[in-house]
Order: C-alpha cells, then structure tokens, then sequence
C-alpha cells in the first residue's frame, strides 16, 4: 500500500461517522435549548411554551435559493401534520431584514410562526447554525430528534413526524 494513501484509509472510519452526524443529520438527541423566540407579529415565544409538542424549528433566509424552494413543501408538512400535535417556527437568520422576511410570510401566506434572530443568539443556543435551511425535530419530550442540513427527505421527514405524533 501506498505510504501516502495508508492515512486516508485510516480515516475513512471517522470521516464515515462525521458525515453520519454532520450534514446528514444528526442522530444522537440533545436536549433543545431554552429560546426565546421574537415572532414577526411582536409577540414572544419560549421553549416552556412549546413543551410537550413535536417541534420542527427551521433557520432560513429570503435570500437563500433552498430556502424559497423548500418553504412550500415546509407549508405543506406543517399543514398536513399540524391537527396532530406539530409546531412549526420558521425562524429568519439575524442577516436577513425583517421587513423582507414579513412581507414573504405574508405574500406566501405562511401558516406557521416566523421569527427574527435579531442578532443571532437562536443560531448559537440551537447550535452555532450557519448554513441555510437547517431544519431540527424536536419530540414531545424536548429532544432533538434529527438535524437536516439542506432540504430534508420530505418523504422520510413524514414518517419520522408520523412516529413522533403517534407516540403521543
């Protein structure tokens, strides 16, 4: 074997397992953060208030490509999901003008809360997010549950949210 090969093979144990846990989702469940949410209409949301539900927490941006062409598919899981248990919060990242991210959730008739991370606190407490859209399943009991970096499997994001409510 080659001596400049051998430390790529190595690796490739712990590449394969960051790749498990990074961008495609991760599997272990952390205890979501204690957040304060500020909602677009003005009002405020914490996590207390969202205890006991199934939570999808989306970080997104109008100026993000992926973001716009994932949110009506979001709008549809929300609303297909919603009457059993789920809450859904699009929260906008601290860069994106609040006047911008109003008037998309208006002119889309988004159905779901959408916050503004004014100066990037819920990026760094739901855990330094940086890449848009970055979506976390949160169960009932406060867990999360998986991570999608990018445009979630909206297929198997369906059936993960379909254990979740039943569960309940």
């Amino acid at each position: 074997m080659s001596p400049r090969l051998r430390p790529w093979l190595l690796a490739l144990p712990w590449l394969a397992t960051a790749g498990a846990f990074g961008l495609a989702g991760c599997t272990r469940a952390d205890r979501a953060p204690a957040s304060t949410f500020h909602l677009i209409d003005g009002s405020t949301l914490t996590s207390a208030d969202l205890h006991g539900k199934v939570l999808m927490v989306n970080f997104w941006a109008t100026t993000c490509v992926s973001c716009v062409k994932e949110m009506p598919q979001l709008v549809e899981t929300h609303r297909r999901f919603h009457a059993r248990g789920l809450e859904t919060l699009a929260v906008a990242m601290s860069y994106d003008p609040p006047d911008w991210v109003a008037n998309f959730a208006r002119s889309r008739q988004l159905p779901f809360k959408v916050a503004l991370d004014r100066d990037g606190t819920l990026a760094r407490e739901w855990g330094e997010v940086k890449l848009t859209p970055t979506t976390y399943i949160v169960d009932r009991q406060g867990l999360i549950v998986k991570r999608y970096v990018g445009e979630p499997d909206f297929g198997a994001l369906a059936a993960l949210l379909d254990r979740l409510l039943a569960d309940g």
